[in-house]
C-alpha cells in the first residue's frame, strides 16, 4: 500500500551503515543491496494486474527462505518491479540500533534514480550512482577522478511509499495513520459485501416471486413438495452460474506473461481450458498456479500445452 510522502527526516539505509540512534518517526531509503529490481515493457495497462504477475517475474531468482513483498509501479513504456523481504529489512534496522517501530515508510533507491545523476557515498567503498536509469552499487575506486558527489538529503523523498508493517511493536511493522486508512479499506470491503448481500436477497425475492406467479395460474402446483421442487430448481440455475463465475475468475488468474488461453468449454456440467505456454518454465509456473487453484491438469504433448478439465 502506498502512502504520500511527509515532511520527516529521510535516512539512507545501507548494509555498511554506522549505528545510528532515531528517536522519532522517520522514513528510510533502501539501496539496492536490500530490494531486487526488474523493468518489464509488458502490455499490461492497469497496476493491478501489473502487481498479479510480479512472483512469476521473480520465480529463481529471490532467497527462497524468506517471504517476500512486491512494489510495482510504472516508469515510462515499463513497469518497475521491487522484491523486498521485510524481514531481511527488520534485521537490518535492529542491527544498526533502529527500532523498527520509528520507522514510518519505506522507498526504494530506484524511485529517485534521476536524483543519483551524481554519485552518493555509501560507506567507505562503496557509492550509489545513476546507470541507465538504474541506481546501482559500485566500488567508490571505480569512480572517474574528480567526479561529482552528492550528499544524501530529504530532496531525494518519492511522493509514494511503503509503510512498515506493524510499527507498534518489534514484530510487526504499521504506524497510526496507516491504520486509519486500512480501517476505511475494510469498511468500504464491508459495505461491498453489504451490498452483494442485499443484491443475493433480491435475487431470492424475485425467484420466489416467479414461483407465486406460476403458483396462481396452475392452482395444481400448490402441494407443498411441488413448491419445493420449483424453488430448488431456481436455487440450483442460480448456484451453477456461480460456478461458471468462479471458474472463469480462476482461469483470469492463472494468465500472466507466456500463457494464452486458446480454448475454453463451458457448459452447464463441466468446464474444459486449453492453455499455451511460451515455454518450460512458463508451463511449470502455470502448473504451480492450476494446483494452487484447486484445477486438474492434464498434461499436453509437451511442456508447451495444458488442458485443465473439471466438473462444476
Amino acid at each position: 500500500m502506498n502512502f504520500m510522502a511527509s515532511n520527516k527526516d529521510l535516512l539512507l539505509v545501507h548494509s555498511n551503515m554506522e549505528n545510528t540512534t532515531v528517536s522519532e518517526a522517520t522514513n528510510i531509503m533502501l539501496t539496492p543491496q536490500l530490494y531486487t529490481l526488474k523493468k518489464e515493457e509488458l502490455p499490461i495497462k492497469y497496476l493491478y494486474q501489473a502487481k498479479r504477475i510480479a512472483p512469476s517475474l521473480f520465480d529463481g531468482l529471490l532467497d527462497g527462505s524468506k517471504e517476500y513483498d512486491y512494489f510495482v509501479y510504472k516508469e515510462d513504456e515499463k513497469w518497475v518491479y521491487i522484491a523486498y523481504s521485510f524481514e531481511q529489512i527488520k534485521d537490518l534496522l535492529i542491527s544498526k540500533d533502529i527500532k523498527p517501530e520509528k520507522v514510518s515508510k519505506i522507498f526504494f533507491a530506484q524511485q529517485a534514480y534521476a536524483s543519483f545523476s551524481s554519485a552518493v557515498y555509501i560507506g567507505e567503498k562503496e557509492a550509489l550512482i545513476n546507470l541507465d536509469d538504474t541506481v546501482v552499487v559500485v566500488p567508490r575506486v571505480s569512480l572517474e577522478k574528480g567526479a561529482e558527489v552528492k550528499a544524501f538529503d530529504q530532496s531525494f523523498a518519492p511522493k509514494n511509499g511503503v509503510g512498515m508493517q506493524g510499527i507498534y511493536s518489534a514484530d510487526s511493522f504499521i504506524e497510526r495513520k496507516q491504520a486509519v486508512t486500512l480501517a476505511i479499506v475494510f469498511s468500504i470491503f464491508a459495505g461491498m459485501f453489504f451490498v452483494e448481500g442485499l443484491r443475493n436477497g433480491g435475487n431470492s425475492k424475485n425467484v420466489q416471486e416467479e414461483m407465486d406467479t406460476l403458483l396462481e395460474k396452475y392452482p395444481t402446483l400448490q402441494s407443498q413438495y411441488t413448491r419445493e421442487s420449483i424453488f430448488d430448481k431456481y436455487k440450483t440455475i442460480d448456484k451453477n452460474e456461480r460456478k461458471k463465475r468462479e471458474v472463469l475468475k480462476s482461469f483470469s488468474r492463472m494468465i500472466f506473461k507466456g500463457v494464452t488461453l486458446t480454448s475454453l468449454t463451458l457448459n452447464e456440467k463441466a468446464f474444459k481450458a486449453e492453455f499455451s505456454c511460451s515455454d518450460k518454465k512458463v508451463y511449470d509456473q502455470l502448473v504451480k498456479l492450476a494446483k494452487k487453484e484447486k484445477r486438474k491438469v492434464l498434461d499436453g504433448k509437451d511442456a508447451k500445452s495444458m488442458s485443465i478439465e473439471g466438473l462444476l
